[in-house]
């Protein structure tokens, strides 16, 4: 989607209207936030039936009810799908996901937890969203951050890794709380991502970071070196003085990099999300699932995606989910496994 505006006053440089899909700068390439009002789950940690009737099933972005099905014909969520080319960032600040992969990894997180998945070669997994409770509603908020890989990095092995909320690290000030998925802010530091990741050197000022603020909050988010790309996403709340200017929610804001990035808060509690990083700048081709170095790599990867997908998933079933009752852990392929200690 265009940008839809151009602001002449540094440092805000552009303004955008958020929807579902968020457009992003190198080195980021999409983003998304999933909001839906789940109701109580049945056995099966599914909606009833009575909600999801008529509906497009395999492919429901409509909200009815007060959510979407996504690509779920039972359970919503994500079934089986590839990956390739570079890496997501998921956080579920509400709700479950569950996960299982072509590595034969499976798990279940959520509730603040942060999953990083680096697929410089090809990797598939389902990630569902289960209405694991049957005694009242299963709210949702789920935010995806996809991010580029170098040419250097494509290829490499996947790699998955999940930070549980109690050790995912936070700035808290009067009316503030700044969570730190990627970076540094406030003299602390976020969890180390994947080796394979465009985040996991400090020299490209790769910064995510999740920001709350209560009403009549105030924050500053000091300067980054120029070359960085940075947006600041305000998804909910009222109005908000930000950099000096007035905006309202649902907004994507362009900033300049080299300008401390000023917030006031107005009368209404808000959410941000801020996106840094220095770009990769270089030429790749998005395809799908895919982003790699030319036409023929993709054509190449999409042929050996349709040819191996479904000899190379190791479950019995594309939408798997954990069973009901299940806590939150990750169990990898050799066997080990681990849970939060919260």
């Amino acid at each position: 989607m265009p940008l839809l505006r151009k602001k002449n006053t540094a440092p805000i440089l552009k303004v955008q209207h958020l929807k579902l899909h968020w457009d992003t700068e190198d080195p980021f390439t999409f983003a998304s936030h999933h909001c839906d009002e789940y109701p109580a789950g049945n056995a099966q940690q599914a909606p009833p039936l009575a909600q999801i009737s008529g509906r497009n099933l395999g492919r429901d972005y409509q909200k009815l009810f007060g959510f979407r099905m996504y690509h779920g014909k039972v359970v919503p969520g994500f079934p089986m799908h590839a990956h390739w080319g570079y890496e997501t960032v998921t956080v579920p600040e509400t709700g479950f996901i569950d996960h299982f992969d072509s590595l034969g990894n499976q798990g279940r997180f959520g509730f603040g937890d942060v999953q990083w998945v680096s697929a410089g070669s090809m990797y598939e997994h389902n990630e569902m969203y289960p209405l694991a409770f049957g005694d009242r509603p299963n709210p949702n908020d789920v935010t995806q951050i996809m991010i580029d890989l170098p040419m250097k990095m494509k290829g490499s092995p996947p790699q998955v890794k999940t930070v549980w909320s109690g050790d995912a690290h936070a700035v808290k000030s009067e009316g503030c709380s700044v969570k730190i998925i990627a970076g540094s802010f406030g003299g602390r530091y976020a969890a180390p991502p994947n080796s394979v990741s465009w985040a996991s050197d400090p020299e490209n000022n790769v910064r995510i970071l999740r920001i709350e603020m209560r009403a009549g909050a105030k924050l500053t988010v000091p300067a980054a070196p120029p070359t960085v790309n940075r947006n600041l996403y305000f998804i909910s709340g009222g109005g908000a003085e930000i950099c000096g200017q007035t905006f309202e929610s649902s907004t994507r804001l362009k900033i300049a990099a080299d300008a401390d990035l000023t917030m006031a808060n107005g009368a209404e509690d808000s959410v941000f999300w801020l996106l840094e990083g220095s770009p990769i700048n270089e030429k790749h081709v998005a395809f799908g699932p895919i982003i790699l170095g030319g036409d023929k790599d993709v054509r190449d990867a999409l042929n050996h995606i349709r040819e191996n997908e479904f000899s190379q998933w190791p479950w019995d079933v594309v939408d798997k989910t954990q069973p009901k009752g299940t806590e939150r852990f990750i169990r990898y392929s050799d066997g080990t496994e681990d849970r939060p200690a919260d």
